[in-house]
């Protein structure tokens, strides 16, 4: 196998990972009231409630206020099928890069801002939301971790671009 298309599949790889993480992440955003109640029992079957409960008290709290917005206020949680959705429409914009990593370099360093772009929102709209500290840590990993493959798949992506360019010096000069 030639380097080019080592890169090409390690490119590929990493960008099919963070797609399935993209696409869970938003396909949890649709049944946030049922998932919660689900996530809650299963947290007392480990006996979290003994060992964290911090956390059981917050994941208590968030599922009475779904359970009530649910109840009176269905409407309210169609903003989060708009954020599952965003995460969709996200994950298919990674075709680009997958299809044609070099041209589509753009797609993957918007992510890489999108990423970054956590940190401020959790630090900002967490306080103004009651959201616990440790809570909003948990909201900025979520950035930290997906701008890994991101950066491992930016850095092949220039690599495989120097590699083009050697390769066919004249194609290089037309893109520059």
């Amino acid at each position: 196998m030639s380097e080019r298309s080592a890169l090409l599949k390690g490119i590929r790889a990493w960008l099919a990972c963070f797609v399935v993480c993209l696409v869970l992440s938003g396909a949890t955003a649709f049944p946030l009231v049922h998932e919660l109640r689900w996530t809650e029992d299963v947290l007392r079957a480990l006996s979290v409630p003994q060992h964290l409960p911090g956390l059981m008290d917050w994941i208590e709290q968030v599922r009475q206020g779904l359970d009530a917005t649910d109840a009176e206020y269905p409407f309210v949680l169609y903003g989060t099928d708009w954020l599952a959705f965003a995460h969709l429409v996200i994950a298919v914009a990674f075709y680009g890069p997958y299809r044609d990593p070099v041209r589509n370099v753009w797609v993957v360093e918007f992510g890489m801002i999108a990423c970054a772009g956590i940190i401020p929102l959790a630090l900002i709209c967490g306080p103004i939301r009651g959201i616990p500290l440790w809570w909003t840590g948990i909201d900025m990993s979520f950035g930290i971790i997906g701008v890994i493959p991101l950066y491992a798949v930016r850095r092949k992506i220039k690599h495989l671009e120097t590699l083009t360019a050697v390769a066919s010096p004249t194609a290089a000069a037309v893109t520059s």
